[in-house]
């Protein structure tokens, strides 16, 4: 995801008078993939089962992947139903020879792509920031699992920012692909933004959701998590007001209601919470992706006061509980990543957290980046990264650098010339 959870949560206000029907609710956002995405038979399986495969086309591969494939399988509904549900995703294999035991494991949580089936990175690719990034891994000798998540891709609304929705859809991805594609049970959770909060929901899932998947540890960058409280001792800043109001804030507004107000209401009726003007956002929200969703909102110059009716405000509440973790202690140790330009996210409630998971006993090791924003710190933060995956992995011991923990003080400024430092 590219944009600030928190933030846009906690500030969106909604105002504006409706006096303009749309067309009927509730959305879905579904369509447009090939038939591969749309599991007609029974899900008798268990969560984890693969259904069908398929290579990628050239232009979805990635370049130091000796195989690229496109996944379907079973996993289960986390957003408070726990039913059986099929969810896409995809599979890569380094070039080289893979190890007697098979290819140990990066499972990727990507960031926000949007809502619509057509965004589901299997079926759209990736940007060149994550291209660069799974190649990295790759290139290390890493297979790459990407869970497209719940309902991207697939039918069904897409369970956004839902952590349970996203974490079941990882770790049954990992499952899936185990046999058929020569993978080591030993696996390291890795996210992004909207994917720090999967990768660090499958991390904390995984004893009980799925014992059989060797989780070693967690990489999370880019922080969009938080706790209903603090821990008791973690050091606590306060986060800056969040001025909001603009035509991203319009944009990412549109996903939650699409993607997690519908699917935690299923009886809700999105136009009551869309005004006459944001009519084509929510179109672009349906049938495009989130660059497509943002030059619409930007276009037309709208923000969530415009685009919205007084009602939406109502709804922030349940979006906030949604990306509540109930606890701050994991039973892996779990590397964080900030940019303390991170604009998106935000540093202050990064540290928070980051503090909250030292104070409840995780082992961490955290890692500040001057002048690194969201986006450039997922590739640079590889320097770090990489030592603690090989680690990790190798069943050695990952120094805890809790006690020189700090507050990251003021938000810098981005720097110049660092690949993807926008």
């Amino acid at each position: 995801m590219a944009g600030s959870m928190s933030g846009l949560l906690v500030g969106a206000l909604f105002f504006g008078v409706r006096t303009l029907a749309l067309a009927h609710g509730p959305y879905s956002a579904d369509g447009g993939v090939s038939p591969f995405y749309v599991w007609t038979g029974a899900l008798a399986a268990s969560p984890g089962t693969l259904l069908r495969h398929e290579l990628l086309d050239q232009r979805l591969a990635l370049t130091k992947a000796a195989r690229s494939e496109r996944i379907l399988y079973v996993s289960t509904d986390g957003a408070g139903v726990a039913v059986k549900t099929a969810v896409s995703g995809s599979v890569y294999l380094p070039a080289a020879k893979p190890p007697p035991a098979g290819w140990p494991v990066v499972a990727w949580a990507h960031g926000t792509v949007g809502v619509a089936d057509v965004c589901a990175p299997s079926w759209r690719g990736w940007l060149g920031r994550d291209r660069a990034y799974l190649n990295a891994w790759l290139d290390r000798g890493y297979a790459v699992v990407a869970s497209d998540y719940q309902g991207l891709g697939t039918p069904g609304m897409h369970a956004y920012l839902n952590w349970r929705s996203e974490a079941y859809g990882i770790l049954d991805a990992v499952r899936a692909s185990r046999a058929t594609f020569g993978l080591d049970n030993r696996v390291v959770i890795v996210g992004q933004s909207q994917g720090s909060g999967a990768a660090l929901g499958a991390g904390f899932a995984a004893p009980d959701y799925a014992p059989d998947v060797n989780v070693r540890g967690v990489v999370a960058t880019g922080l969009v998590v938080a706790l209903a409280v603090p821990v008791a001792g973690a050091p606590q800043v306060p986060v800056p007001p969040y001025a909001g109001g603009s035509a991203e804030d319009a944009a990412y507004s549109m996903l939650y209601l699409l993607g997690v107000d519908q699917l935690l209401d299923r009886s809700l009726d999105v136009d009551t919470y869309v005004s006459p003007q944001g009519a084509d956002l929510l179109h672009a929200a349906l049938t495009g992706c989130l660059t497509e969703v943002t030059k619409v909102a930007t276009a037309e110059n709208l923000s969530p006061q415009t685009a919205f009716t007084q009602a939406r405000a109502s709804l922030v509440p349940v979006e906030d509980e949604n990306l509540i973790f109930p606890s701050a202690r994991f039973r892996m140790p779990v590397f964080t990543g900030t940019g303390l330009a991170d604009s998106v996210a935000g540093t202050a409630p990064q540290y928070n957290f980051i503090a909250d998971l030292c104070a409840a006993g995780t082992q961490v090791s955290w890692h500040f980046y001057p002048g690194l924003t969201h986006n450039g710190t997922v590739n640079a933060s590889l320097v770090d990264s990489v030592p603690f995956v090989e680690a990790v992995m190798n069943g050695q011991p990952v120094a805890s650098n809790c006690a020189t923990l700090s507050a990251p003080g003021p938000l810098q400024t981005s720097t110049p010339g660092v690949p993807f430092n926008h």
